[in-house]
């Protein structure tokens, strides 16, 4: 129980949602929304900002985890104004949306940090459930069409020659294909390891049950382009589907204005020996693949991050090709203690929070004093890196430093919330390791950057958000296959089935299944003797 977990801490009142320090914007303002909007940019592992437009049902978090308006132990929620005005006389100048004790938050604060769901947007979804109609009914003319609209080129092919692959693959500097084809072991030999094993159990003497993992036909994997390309996506997804047996991994990134996609994604697709490549992105690439067309393939199942109208185009074609789960942009909470060094924490926070505007980034501090440090850490820092001006919007509109009273309360408070990414800045780590059950993917100790399982460690960076980590897991090779269930019974099994589940089928009224059951019992004769 959380509530009975986090008690007062400190008098270092929160920041519930929709509060600001004194003389800070809404988040979002000054901000430039195109750029929500683009392929370029972008995490690597997301394309669309938390609060973003897309389609998906608003997920109750706080139902789900049982949080009450004073699971926190005190403070009155309802005086919003008391408690922004409280904060507003601190020193610091960094805009957080959420500071001070989490006993403090209320109903408002805990819900808006817990629930990260995302608004529909009418609009969006309309539009792309007409590209999804169009590419369905009108194939490679529609793709044509919207590469001429959006990528401002002219497709004479849709496909990408191999040649042009291999020529990406030797233009790029020999430092970045070197860490690339290291990062592909990497995640070669953790995938590998992973691999899902045939299982045979016997039920009775006599009664066998199989499962076999078997490998999907076709993938295909989305990667961004635009402004911004992400080869490290092309390793994570197409190398784990490649370790899983599937038959053809084809890959869809959007062409530049040379109609290739870029030069980075091209040698990315030769180092994980991706089979086809199509210079195609946007809700269009994703339709191609869940449906097919004369150039696409059609695919058992998409995976890949991409924008706000790729995501809505995956959960639209959900119901025809399986895909991964939805995603929005990057994620991180930190639980930290006293033994933490809070320039470190306060580094990989920045880190997390340079990908995007709307990122989310939450740091629980065990003691006032900790989130103190770790806040004036922040404070120092953010001024001397290249992207400052989205680390800030992203601290000021989903941010936060959070501070409790014990280690089992940021226990606790980190699986409500579930986040993709979760560092452990304790003493300890391994001590809570086996309590923390909701998030992507843990880093036990600062030593385990969350940069390191980005891009190299071997571990899948195609993680879970929106505090979905609460019931999907990141990307495996799990995701590649499927499982075929077997039975065998023998005869003397058969016999002995026979009476019991004939009663069960008779208590449903299923007097078929009945006679078909009894047909197999000793009296009648095996097989076939009985009415």
């Amino acid at each position: 129980d959380v509530s009975a977990r986090v008690g007062a801490a400190g008098a270092r009142p929160a920041v519930p949602d929709g509060q600001r320090t004194a003389g800070s914007a809404a988040a979002g303002e000054g901000s430039d929304p195109g750029a929500q909007w683009t392929d370029g940019d972008r995490h690597h592992e997301r394309g669309e900002p938390c609060g973003g437009a897309r389609r998906g049902a608003r997920r109750d978090h706080l139902s789900h985890h049982r949080l009450a308006q004073d699971a926190w132990g005190r403070g009155d929620p309802g005086d919003t104004n008391r408690e922004a005005d409280a904060v507003s006389e601190t020193k610091s100048t960094l805009k957080l949306r959420f500071r001070g004790a989490a006993s403090s938050l209320g109903a408002d604060g805990l819900k808006g940090l817990i629930d990260r769901s995302t608004a529909d947007d009418d609009v969006l979804r309309d539009t792309v459930s007409a590209t999804i109609d169009a590419v369905r009914h009108q194939g490679d003319t529609v793709l044509k069409s919207l590469a001429r609209e959006y990528d401002l080129v002219s497709l004479k092919r849709l496909d990408v020659p191999k040649a042009e692959w291999h020529k990406a693959l030797e233009s790029i500097d020999p430092k970045v294909r070197a860490a690339m084809e290291r990062s592909a072991r990497n995640i070669e030999a953790a995938h590998r390891a992973f691999l899902p094993v045939l299982t045979e159990v016997e039920t009775e003497p006599g009664i066998t049950i199989g499962r076999r993992p078997d490998p999907l036909g076709t993938v295909g994997v989305y990667a961004p382009g635009g402004r911004a390309a992400y080869p490290s996506s092309v390793l994570m997804g197409a190398i784990p589907a490649r370790v899983a047996g599937v038959g053809e991994v084809i890959l869809c990134s959007p062409p530049g204005r040379n109609g290739l996609p870029s030069a980075a994604v091209l040698a990315a697709c030769a180092i994980a020996k991706v089979d086809r490549v199509f210079a195609l992105g946007g809700a269009g690439a994703i339709a191609a693949m869940a449906y097919g067309t004369e150039s696409v393939p059609r695919v058992d199942r998409i995976v890949g991050p991409g924008n706000a109208w790729v995501t809505e185009a995956k959960v639209q074609v959900a119901k025809a090709c399986a895909i991964d789960s939805p995603a929005g942009p990057s994620e991180l909470l930190v639980i930290a203690d006293s033994s933490c060094d809070t320039a470190q924490v306060a580094r990989e926070i920045l880190a997390q929070a340079e990908h995007d505007p709307l990122a989310c980034v939450v740091a629980v501090a065990v003691g006032d004093d900790v989130a103190a440090k770790i806040e004036t850490a922040l404070e120092t820092m953010v001024g001397g890196y290249g992207r400052a001006s989205i680390i800030k919007q992203a601290l000021e509109a989903n941010g936060g430093v959070i501070s409790v009273d014990t280690l089992g309360a940021a226990v606790a408070l980190s699986n409500a919330y579930a986040p993709e990414h979760l560092l452990l800045a304790v003493a300890a780590p391994d001590a809570i390791l086996g309590d923390l059950r909701n998030a992507g993917t843990i880093f036990v100790g600062t030593t385990a950057s969350v940069s390191f399982g980005d891009y190299m460690t071997g571990a899948n960076h195609t993680l879970p958000t929106n505090g979905l980590a609460r019931s999907y897991s990141g990307l495996s090779t799990l995701d590649f296959i499927r499982w075929t269930t077997y039975q065998r019974v023998t005869p003397d099994a058969a016999a002995r089935l026979a009476t019991d589940v004939g009663n069960f089928a008779d208590a449903e009224g299923l007097d078929g299944h009945a006679r078909a059951a009894r047909a197999w019992s000793i009296s009648a004769g095996i097989p076939g003797g009985g009415a």
